[in-house]
């Protein structure tokens, strides 16, 4: 082969490719480099998600189809359905509720500190009491948070488009 050939062979190989049109396969045979692989990751990742979603569901089965709980609302200036006089801002509302739960997790009683903190309407004369509720009734971030709890457990701070609760599961 001189070396006019061995210049040309590659360029005429491209030039057959480009004339015979895109094939079906070019992005799951082509190299990683150039996005290749896609038929092989997007199963992959089909497969990871339909697992996260039976192990999702699993942990919802396990749990209870009701529960009850006690929370402390703390609500800010953006929070839904907040009474005029509340005006925090969302940071000093966090602030609020974090000072509530560390006096809470230090040893004070929970029905104390709802009638200290809860900007919830109702809340302090029922003690921040909810009742039993099964998971369609209250928004998801409360609801995921609720069910994980054991009975006599307080949750950690959980942001609502209500404000920040702090939640106590009671049955």
């Amino acid at each position: 082969m001189t070396l006019r050939q061995t210049i040309r062979a590659p360029f005429a190989l491209l030039a057959l490719l480009t004339l015979s049109g895109p094939a079906c396969t070019t992005l799951a045979t082509s190299p990683e480099w150039v996005g290749g692989g896609l038929a092989v990751s997007a199963p992959i990742r089909e497969a990871q998600e339909e697992e996260r979603e039976k192990r999702e569901q699993a942990i919802i089965a396990a749990q209870p189809t009701q529960v009850g709980a006690k929370h402390i609302l703390v609500m800010h200036a953006g929070s839904r359905q907040k009474p005029e006089n509340v005006t925090r801002t969302r940071d000093d509302a966090r602030k609020r509720a974090q000072e509530a739960l560390l006096k809470i997790r230090g040893g004070a009683d929970f029905d104390a500190m709802v009638k200290e903190y809860t900007d919830e309407p109702g809340g302090a004369e029922r003690s921040g009491n909810l009742g039993s509720f099964d998971r369609a009734q209250m928004v998801k971030p409360f609801t995921d948070a609720a069910f994980s709890l054991k009975v006599g457990e307080v949750s950690e701070l959980v942001e609502t488009p209500y404000g920040f609760h702090i939640i106590k599961r009671t049955e």
